[in-house]
């Protein structure tokens, strides 16, 4: 055991470490693919604050076939030389001491990702080998380390023998660079006595928050290449991903946004200063002592209002995301309140806004923004850095938020009093749905549920109460509804029919889609309201079933309901309780011989029914021609769309789900928004991609 070899200087410098090895959730949160990424994560940001710091621009990371990964860059190069205290080189020292680096105040960092100056010496010691080469001074510096202890490896696997050093650290020169070049690599292999077995990194987290880091900082160019063999291109060659941005945050946003513009990125920038108390070290006695610092914080937010409905807002402190907030997006929200309830207020009359206040939720409706803070030491709950701590900066915000908001609105350009003008009757408009949506909620609740008008009086309810074993079919038609009702079961199924297309929600304000009689019934027959209001605990059905006939028009009825659910009953998709049904194409009888009955055989494709067809000819079996082929569920008798379509035992579902609700947010607004330019260049360059035999023309 590595752990049994450490000299007695070596437990001296490493006590720190074991405590990391001991109880590593404490440092990465957990030990699956998560922590996996958080250690990957604490070497990148080390790349990235040297970049913020004005040193290189240029990140790459590569994933190797063995399970390692490695960083480089071309920033200054952890120092080489010997730091006095400690008699450990730089390198020695950021890699094995907690609580080491430049982030302590020393000048290194004005601002920077890392927090507690523990990245590096948590991923060494999580680490079966971690290997680091710098280049500095001409020179090319290496030095290697097993479980976070020092030492030489006789070969190039972490499972090579391993010498620990005994008396001293030899920080071996390598090879020669040329002068001025500098920067860091680490490849380091994550230990598997600490790593679940199912930890991998994750390319899809990898690529999307590299992304997001190269638009954090305008200019710097992050390359990925994954040489796993699960990752390979069809050619063998490995997956590049390269991402660089010159636009910043106005670029992230415009990213983000899924819907079309109300108004232009705005971009707010603000700078502001807070005292702060903090502990340090006295350089005479040796203890901490408390010091009054002056702190700077700079606030800069790109934001932009859309014609959608959905918020997107996202957080960051020194270009790391803080998924749950903080003090810097509640001072956003707060500034940017207090500010368009002002303006609602003083315009109410030309606004037609009453005396009602509008809510926060009114006005963040259909907003897409980046808030970003560079803060000196900030006060994180946790090493995971989810939420901002620093007090100070909640006001900050705020003002900044409320300063760029008044210029933006005293401006006498056209353009902009054009968009702020139409800005605020979106928020007043909003404002006056939430009310419309709650007093007929409050109608709905005061009415007995044992009301008949509580529910439209075409849903064809079922008699169970258990939620969870009951199914609501939305169905197309009254013919298909003449089918179904003799073919359910009535303990569990309830059928509710709608005529023709519903209203494309993806278009309409909420208060259009309140007043369409389909939507409305279907939010009703649910019960559980919609969008910001929907409780899936109120769902009166377990499943809701969308049975639409097999053909164009009826794929079109499927997405616009499908829209609905998205955009106003999203938890139902969430927990996959929305499925469509798969009724059959074509109805085959074969003919048997003599007098047994004849067989019949339902083919959901024309690939499947051309395949049974060979199969049926192949062994020399008669069928009924012409065949069968159904336009529509109505074409079914009752026994034929029951066995096929809603019998529990033999029917087929397609489930439906939202695995990433951004990119569903992007497609339906692509598929179903507004604006016809790029749908129509979406439909030319995948025209190749259309199975023709699936159009019922």
């Amino acid at each position: 055991m590595a752990e049994s070899s450490y000299s007695a200087r070596h437990l001296t410098v490493l006590e720190g470490l074991e405590a990391v090895r001991k109880r590593p959730g404490m440092y990465i949160g957990t030990t699956d693919s998560r922590g996996l990424m958080h250690c990957l994560w604490e070497i990148i940001d080390n790349s990235v604050d040297e970049a913020l710091a004005g040193h290189g621009n240029d990140i790459a990371i590569e994933l190797h076939a063995d399970g390692s990964v490695t960083v480089a860059d071309r920033g200054r190069g952890v120092p080489v030389d010997i730091e006095p205290k400690s008699g450990l080189s730089g390198v020695e020292l950021v890699f094995t001491k907690l609580h080491a680096g430049g982030k302590f105040g020393g000048g290194g960092y004005a601002s920077s990702g890392g927090l507690h100056g523990v990245g590096a010496s948590v991923v060494n010691a999580l680490s079966s080998r971690l290997d680091v080469e710098v280049d500095r001074d001409g020179k090319t510096w290496a030095m290697s380390f097993r479980h976070g202890e020092p030492g030489v490896f006789a070969g190039d696997s972490p499972d090579s023998p391993f010498t620990p050093f005994e008396d001293a650290s030899e920080l071996r020169v390598v090879g020669k660079v040329k002068k001025g070049l500098t920067g860091t690599r680490v490849r380091y292999w994550a230990d598997p006595q600490i790593f679940l077995p199912t930890a991998r990194f994750e390319p899809e987290s990898l690529v999307a928050r590299a992304r997001q880091t190269a638009f954090l900082v305008p200019g710097l160019a992050i390359e990925i290449v994954d040489q796993r063999a699960e990752s390979l291109q069809e050619s063998g060659e490995p997956t590049v991903h390269r991402f660089q941005y010159e636009g910043g945050i106005s670029e992230f946003v415009d990213f983000l946004a899924v819907d079309a513009p109300l108004t232009d990125t705005w971009r707010v920038t603000d700078t502001g200063t807070f005292s702060e108390t903090v502990p340090v070290m006295d350089e005479r006695s040796g203890h901490l002592v408390s010091r009054e610092v002056e702190r700077q914080c700079d606030v800069d937010i790109a934001l932009r209002w859309g014609t959608g409905y959905d918020t997107e807002i996202q957080s960051f402190v020194n270009i790391i995301a803080t998924p749950k907030g903080g003090t810097h997006l509640s001072g956003f929200e707060q500034g940017l309140t207090r500010f368009f309830r002002k303006q609602i207020e003083q315009n109410a009359r030309k606004l037609k806004a009453g005396s009602d206040k509008p809510e926060k939720d009114d006005l963040l409706t259909g907003l897409t923004a980046v808030v970003t803070v560079r803060v000196p030491e900030p006060q994180f709950e946790g090493q995971t850095k989810e939420v901002l701590g620093t007090a100070a900066v909640r006001q900050i915000v705020s003002k900044a938020v409320a300063t760029g908001l008044e210029a933006r609105y005293a401006s006498t350009k056209r353009d902009d009093k054009a968009q702020t003008g139409a800005l605020l009757e979106k928020m007043v408009a909003e404002m006056k749905s939430r009310i419309a949506l709650r007093a007929q909620r409050d109608t709905a609740r005061r009415k007995s549920s044992l009301e008949s008008s509580s529910l439209p009086a075409k849903l064809i309810d079922c008699r169970s109460r258990n939620v969870a074993d009951t199914e609501l079919f939305i169905v197309e038609g009254d013919s298909a509804l003449g089918t179904a009702r003799p073919a359910r079961d009535s303990e569990y199924q309830a059928l509710l029919p709608i005529r023709g297309k519903i209203l494309n929600v993806q278009k309409a304000s909420v208060a259009e889609m309140l007043g369409n009689a389909e939507c409305g019934s279907i939010i009703k027959v649910i019960g559980a309201g919609s969008g910001r209001d929907f409780d899936i605990d109120s769902a009166r059905y377990g499943k809701v079933i969308l049975m639409s006939d097999a053909d164009v028009d009826g794929a079109h009825i499927r997405t616009l309901l499908l829209t609905l659910f998205f955009r106003y009953m999203r938890p139902m998709l969430e927990a996959g309780r929305v499925y469509a049904a798969v009724p059959p194409l074509h109805r085959v009888i074969v003919q048997n011989a003599g007098r047994k009955p004849n067989d019949v055989v339902y083919t959901y494709s024309e690939q499947e029914l051309n395949r049974l067809l060979a199969d049926l000819r192949k062994r020399g079996k008669k069928y009924v021609e012409p065949i069968q082929r159904y336009k529509g569920l109505g074409e079914m008798d009752a026994d034929q769309l029951a066995e096929t379509t809603m019998d529990r035992e033999h029917r087929t579902l397609r489930r439906v789900r939202v695995e990433d609700a951004h990119a569903a947010a992007q497609m339906f607004e692509l598929l179903m928004g507004n604006e016809v330019a790029p749908r129509k260049e979406f439909i030319v360059e995948n025209a190749n991609d259309l199975d023709r035999e699936r159009i019922d023309a």
